[in-house]
């Protein structure tokens, strides 16, 4: 049997470099999601104060913020926290939707973490279940994923200069001479 090697990361938030993005709607639910994130911080070495927390009008907007800040190269990693409450109209479900597509794609798109601490619930004590009650405190989890993530990215290798991966892996763009489709070695 072979060996492999096993990372993970660590909660040992002291010294990183972190930013909360929360929803104003729904403050009720946000502000202790807020909280929790800043008490996990705490908690795990991290000054509160030196945490920059960005408010923005609801769910839907907290992408657009999460990838400024995660691609300012000023933080190691984005906590989202927010509340997307289901009403009687689909409204739910494009705010829902575009927002967690959004966080990911931040991430995605920087190779910085970004958090999914934004609940989706059918009802307000569903929301506040999850905001500090019988369900815990999704933004407190957000947090701890964030600064987990931050030490596994750091213990990962890290991405090559794309360009020079794919002529080391024998692939020719079209803006290289050559055929006008991709070409591996071997083809």
């Amino acid at each position: 049997m072979g060996t492999y090697s096993q990372d993970e990361g660590k909660l040992d938030a002291a010294g990183m470099r972190l930013a909360v993005v929360a929803g104003r709607f729904n403050e009720n639910v946000t502000t202790p999601l807020l909280e929790g994130a800043l008490e996990a911080l705490r908690e795990h070495g991290l000054d509160p104060a030196d945490v920059r927390v960005a408010w923005v009008p609801g769910a839907f907007e907290i992408p657009l913020v999460a990838q400024r800040l995660a691609a300012s190269g000023e933080v190691d990693a984005v906590i989202c926290v927010g509340a997307v409450i289901r009403g009687r109209t689909p409204h739910f479900d494009y705010v829902a939707g575009e927002c967690a597509a959004g966080v990911s794609r931040a991430a995605l798109d920087t190779g910085v973490p970004v958090t999914f601490g934004v609940l989706t619930t059918d009802d307000l004590d569903q929301a506040m279940d999850r905001a500090g009650g019988s369900e815990g405190n999704k933004g407190r989890e957000a947090a701890l994923t964030a600064v987990e993530m931050v030490d596994l990215l750091r213990q990962l290798p890290k991405p090559e200069d794309a360009e020079a991966s794919d002529r080391g892996a024998g692939i020719l763009r079209r803006s290289e001479p050559g055929p006008e489709r991709p070409f591996r070695a071997g083809d």
